[in-house]
């Protein structure tokens, strides 16, 4: 899920201890976009997928990619992950669904070495978040047909509740690596109005934002969340 000029295989697997305790196959009956899984808008915002190809950017286990291959009909799902341990999870766990196609690599480098071949390409906490925008964003836009669509959600606040940034500049979060020790990755945490501004800058029009506030389970923290839906300057709209 970062982004890096280096190879998948020269990157330090921070996301190799994600997801360990529930390394099971988990059907998703529709997908959420909100931090817990559980409020707001579903699988409409993708729209008509039947016969597209769609990408998740970060798609970490490949639930949601699953869901859409599986549930939504769509031609072919590439759900690309720059993280070794997830790479291998995905396909462990849905590497027999048709048309879903799980890429180990880097997302900006996979989207820029294929312009024009995906009518949606999404994001749920995923590649959106620990890459780049100013490289990740422009990169999405190239692989987009013109017309097709981006959605992406993403933290509207830090976990801790600290504002977001009103900058594009990321913030150093803690993390545990392979071997066990502290590190941390970078995470992208923009103000609305970032995210508004860097879209129209690297060629897409806003269709429609959203915030989703979830006061949070029992013992856990209230996290709002921030929907996006943009699409790709052009002159045929999906």
């Amino acid at each position: 899920m970062t982004s890096t000029s280096s190879s998948p295989a020269d990157i330090l697997d921070r996301w190799h201890h994600y997801g360990t305790s529930t390394n099971v196959r988990r059907a998703v009956g529709r997908l959420y976009w909100d931090w817990y899984q559980r409020m707001g808008p579903g699988d409409e915002l993708l729209g008509y997928l039947a016969g597209r190809t769609v990408a998740e950017l970060g798609a970490g286990a490949g639930h949601q990619a699953a869901h859409v291959a599986a549930e939504l009909k769509a031609a072919r799902v590439i759900a690309i992950d720059s993280s070794a341990a997830q790479h291998t999870r995905g396909r462990d766990l849905y590497g027999d669904v048709p048309g879903l196609d799980f890429i180990h690599d880097d997302a900006a480098a996979y989207l820029q070495d294929h312009p024009s071949s995906l009518d949606v390409a999404y994001s749920v906490f995923g590649a959106l978040d620990f890459s780049n925008p100013q490289t990740l964003l422009p990169a999405v836009g190239a692989a987009l047909r013109p017309g097709g669509t981006l959605v992406f959600s993403t933290l509207a606040h830090y976990r801790t509740g600290a504002p977001p940034e009103t900058e594009c500049r990321p913030a150093d979060i803690p993390t545990r690596m392979p071997d066990g020790s502290a590190g941390t990755m970078q995470r992208w945490v923009l103000e609305s109005t970032v995210w508004t501004k860097l879209l129209d800058k690297y060629g897409f029009d806003l269709v429609d934002s959203d915030t989703v506030h979830d006061p949070g389970p029992d013992g856990g923290a209230p996290v709002a969340t921030t929907l996006f839906r943009a699409r790709r300057r052009g002159r045929h709209a999906l």
